[in-house]
């Protein structure tokens, strides 16, 4: 079992350290961590378009990077770091042309 830093039991099947990567919209999980819960991913992923598109320096979006696991009884948070910035051209992600 996995405890928190506040010494609590966390029933998740992950293991401390799992973490996936988001190229553009794609999720990579990389060296075999292909398990993560699917009610936490739930929690994460409205908030990572967000977290890709440049922001205010004084927006929350760009300084709040800890969330919190969605079970209150877990205690587990999750950590959202922007590893690189990546550039993508429009052409290569939709069909839909530019005006």
């Amino acid at each position: 079992m996995l405890h928190t830093d506040d010494g609590r039991q966390s029933y998740s099947k992950q293991d401390a350290g799992t973490y996936f990567l988001i190229s553009g919209e794609n999720m990579i999980f990389p060296y075999g961590d292909h398990s993560f819960p699917m009610y936490s991913l739930a929690a994460i992923l409205p908030l990572l378009p967000a977290k890709q598109r440049p922001a205010d320096v004084a927006d929350w979006m760009t300084t709040d990077c800890v969330i919190a696991d969605p079970d209150p009884h877990n205690g587990l948070e999750y950590h959202i770091e922007r590893l690189e910035l990546e550039t993508f051209n429009s052409s290569d992600v939709t069909a839909t042309k530019l005006s």
